[in-house]
């Protein structure tokens, strides 16, 4: 293989193994904070429900 397509394969493997631990993270701290979590994803897609609304009563 060509050294571009190796560094793009590195690249590749870099960015898989962050979205990982990320999501592992991610996990743990919902696992943690269950209750204050609710509330704010609730709150976050009501915003966007709303947000959308506005767009659509715009056209």
């Amino acid at each position: 293989m060509s050294r571009s397509s190796m560094n793009f394969l590195k690249g590749m493997g870099l960015g898989a193994m962050a979205g990982c631990v990320t999501g592992i993270v991610g996990v743990c701290y919902i696992k943690r904070h269950r209750r204050g979590m609710k509330k704010r994803v609730s709150k976050a897609l009501r915003n966007v429900s709303d947000l959308v609304e506005n767009v659509n009563g715009m056209f």
